[in-house]
């Protein structure tokens, strides 16, 4: 089967089209033949060795953390899924950008009627990582003042709407282009962050959702009320760089088949809005890994197996 190979730790040729064999469903896994696959920060994160001590590896591995496609084969032990069944979800692990997967049929969810294969894997990590990182210091509460860094990306649009579902008055950064994109999917306040600093516009913040990388999250320390934390997903050094007596969380996103069953069914139906911004075909897997580190994308990037 063709699967995208990291060789060793570096660049864009780090990564490779390989053939490799086929893996058999082992006890309560399903095996699922991939039709797409999500673009994330953390496949180059990955590649460059950037999180090497947080995410251990044994190269060569293949890449991948998400995928939507068509259930192939079963284990006597798993019972929830059927051959021929659609599933989506994110592995907890690496492997989506293969033909063909091993899984734990716990980590995935049904993809529901009316989601394509694409819109659905380019949702399942966005979405469980948005509503966890938002819940991550206790459950948001109506009032609440929440800034999220990195608005528009595939992460951030989502923390965005849950932010506003859940009553929060939520701040967003993006750049100009995508300022009236977040304040349509809830944001009160927006922040062109190339223009202006957003420490001279907020105050008395409660959360901040950090899904950008730079100096963004020692900035951010000036805006919390004494209270307040911050939720960082681009790096496991906010953990040493969170002052004393400060809340500073790196945070991990976990399968959670129900409650992604949920937001896929919210996204099918519109309550919930989801935007895939560039598909591509598997070949191109290597390149868009590295587009990715380059630039911050409005929405998310989807490999279309079928291409």
């Amino acid at each position: 089967m063709r699967s995208i190979q990291l060789l060793n730790y570096g660049g864009e040729t780090a990564a490779q089209l390989a053939e490799t064999s086929k893996p058999t469903a082992g006890a309560g896994q399903v095996l699922v033949r991939v039709h797409a696959a999500g673009i994330n920060a953390l496949d180059w994160k990955i590649r460059e060795g950037y999180v090497r001590d947080a995410f251990p590896l044994e190269l060569p591995t293949v890449l991948g953390i998400e995928l939507a496609g068509v259930v192939e084969a079963v284990d006597p032990g798993a019972t929830r899924f059927q051959v021929g069944d659609r599933v989506m979800g994110p592995l907890g692990g690496l492997g989506a950008f293969a033909d063909y997967v091993a899984v734990d049929e716990a980590k995935l969810a049904p993809t529901p009627q009316g989601l394509s294969d694409v819109d659905a894997a380019g949702m399942s990590v966005a979405a469980l990582a948005a509503w966890q990182s938002l819940n991550f210091t206790g459950a948001i509460r109506a009032g609440a003042r929440v800034l999220v860094h990195g608005a528009a990306g595939a992460v951030g649009a989502f923390a965005v709407q849950f932010a506003h579902q859940a009553g929060a008055f939520v701040v967003g950064t993006a750049s100009a282009a995508n300022l009236a994109y977040v304040q349509s999917l809830g944001a009160d306040q927006v922040i062109d962050y190339r223009s202006e600093r957003f420490e001279d516009l907020v105050d008395n913040i409660d959360l901040v959702l950090a899904y950008v990388g730079g100096d963004v999250i020692d900035r951010s320390w000036a805006v919390l009320n004494p209270t307040g934390a911050i939720v960082g997903t681009s790096s496991p050094e906010i953990l040493a760089r969170t002052p004393a007596g400060r809340q500073g969380h790196w945070f991990i996103m976990k399968p959670d088949a129900a409650m992604l069953a949920k937001f896929a069914a919210d996204v099918a139906s519109g309550a919930l809005r989801s935007k895939v911004s560039e598909v591509v075909s598997f070949e191109d897997i290597p390149a868009a890994i590295e587009r990715s580190r380059l630039g911050a994308n409005s929405g998310k990037v989807v490999v279309d197996f079928k291409r």
